[in-house]
């Protein structure tokens, strides 16, 4: 996970990558409804490196804990994702 501060929001990047392409784009489209625990936080996600790999990025007023990056890595796991 890569982290950078840009005014008082910090951006998240996470890379996923999944055993195909075909569960890459399902983790996709999950995201496309998914919402954080930690609340409004926009989630970005495209295919990167790859059909198999997923980029996915956020970013986090840093007020309070940011649950985000553990249910992300939750729900890759879901799709036998793991991070990269």
């Amino acid at each position: 996970s890569i982290v950078h501060q840009q005014g008082t929001k910090l951006k998240n990047e996470i890379h996923y990558r999944f055993g195909n392409g075909q569960i890459a784009n399902r983790f996709l489209n999950e995201l496309s409804h998914w919402t954080s625990s930690s609340g409004n936080i926009d989630v970005k996600a495209k295919l990167a490196k790859g059909a198999d790999t997923v980029k996915v990025s956020y970013r986090f007023d840093g007020r309070g804990f940011d649950y985000t990056s553990s249910e992300l890595d939750d729900l890759a796991a879901k799709y036998e994702g793991e991070e990269i």
